[in-house]
């Protein structure tokens, strides 16, 4: 059993912060969990035009790795999400839709960190199309870029600003993290917060994990 991660944009810090996270969902007789990095990808997917730049690239990926028994795309735009079902009879999660439903598990109101002002619109645009916004607090953007977002100095501090604003001000009760890059960040965050702090990447895994499984035994 095998699920495949791909980090759609060609920043390999950001996919070894991913596998770094997802350390603990590998469990004895689990499915292994591959993080790849899509060599065609922006550096980070920070436009509308990067999200459209990597749709097709996803779908050659997907069609080609034959051997996985589920994909998980680990951009929070989810870009070629729908492209990449259709190229494939195995399950396709993308880490914003999964990252949303975990969160609306969490709390009444979920609060999102975004990286930048630009992406917000992509996201609440997805939210909608998702019948959610009644239960978002708000998203608030920590304005840093992709390559900060993994490793860059300040960071940690930057999302535990934005976290208290989203939970002191609009009155989230869960956040969710909205960049694959913030992945090693969540637990830290969560502690600091006091309240539940959501990685897409780890839902979206987990939510691939427990099909898998339940498959396997159908």
């Amino acid at each position: 059993m095998r699920i495949l991660v791909i980090n759609p944009n060609s920043n390999q810090a950001v996919t070894d912060g991913m596998a770094e996270a997802l350390k603990p969902l590998a469990i004895d007789g689990g499915p292994e969990i591959e993080c790849v990095t899509l060599a065609d990808g922006p550096f980070g997917i920070e436009s509308q035009e990067d999200v459209e730049s990597v749709t097709l690239p996803l779908k050659k990926l997907v069609s080609q790795r034959v051997d996985a028994d589920a994909y998980v795309i680990a951009c929070y735009s989810d870009p070629g999400l729908h492209v990449c079902r259709e190229a494939t009879d195995k399950p396709v999660f993308g880490i914003q839709e999964c990252g949303v439903l975990t969160a609306l598990s969490l709390g009444d109101r979920f609060g999102v960190i975004a990286l930048s002002r630009t992406s917000i619109k992509r996201h609440l645009r997805y939210i909608r199309q998702m019948g959610v916004m009644e239960r978002l607090a708000n998203e608030r953007a920590a304005g840093l870029s992709v390559a900060q977002s993994a490793s860059g100095e300040g960071t940690f501090d930057r999302l535990c600003e934005v976290g208290r604003e989203l939970r002191d001000l609009d009155g989230a009760d869960s956040i969710i993290l909205g960049c694959a890059g913030m992945a090693t960040h969540r637990a830290a965050l969560a502690d600091h917060l006091g309240i539940p702090v959501t990685d897409p990447v780890q839902a979206a895994t987990s939510m691939a994990i427990g099909t898998v499984l339940l498959r396997r035994h159908e």
